[in-house]
């Protein structure tokens, strides 16, 4: 069984103004001890994100799991160690076509029935949610709430990562509905080497 981290970090290229500011985040994220980060960029060229991913593969090194969220490409071309994909795009089974057996696949699910789709499907890892209300999206899918969150639980038997609205105020109560990690963006943006420290500690 794969086994995900409890924190897993999300670089969000909409958060940054500039490469650096983001290449910067990201390794003070790992100065915290994150080990698991996903590199999402739903604005860039081809050719941006290209050497973003280059260099947050030469930031990471080899201690660190970088996952790229929708393009299988350019998780292969950039060395990256898996790809997350939506509802909406390519599919588990296309992207396993693209990188491989070797490499980690992860799908976002937002209801029971796509749970038990993702479920039957040969991603490595599930992610639920939005948990609770989130800014990061600007057309967030209805929020599942605890309740939403326990309910995945009992329909798959993948590793279940929460997302959407996911602090450290909150992380345990998601934890304690049965995700085995949980996804964050926002709530890293601050210090970042602190808050990976702090969640660590509430997560332990």
């Amino acid at each position: 069984m794969f086994l995900l981290p409890k924190l897993y970090a999300i670089v969000d290229a909409a958060c940054f103004s500039e490469s650096d500011q983001l290449y910067k985040f990201a390794q003070e994220l790992i100065a915290g001890g994150a080990t698991f980060l996903q590199y999402r960029n739903k604005n860039g060229s081809v050719r941006v994100v290209m050497e973003q991913a280059l260099e947050l593969r030469r930031i990471a090194g080899t201690s660190v799991r970088l996952i790229m969220n929708d393009r299988a490409d350019l998780c292969l071309a950039a060395g990256f160690d898996g790809c997350h994909v939506g509802q909406d795009d390519l599919s588990v089974e296309a992207v396993r076509g693209i990188i491989g057996n070797d490499r980690i696949v992860g799908l976002s699910t937002h209801n029971a029935e796509q749970v038990k789709q993702a479920d039957e499907s040969s991603a490595d890892y599930v992610a639920v949610g939005p948990v609770f209300l989130t800014a990061s999206k600007a057309n967030p899918d209805p929020v599942i709430g605890l309740e939403g969150l326990r309910r995945a639980r009992v329909l798959t038997r993948k590793p279940l990562v929460a997302i959407g609205g996911i602090t450290r105020a909150n992380c345990c109560e998601a934890v304690e509905a049965g995700a085995d990690s949980v996804a964050v963006i926002g709530d890293l943006t601050r210090w970042p080497t602190q808050a990976v420290e702090e969640f660590h500690a509430l997560l332990a």
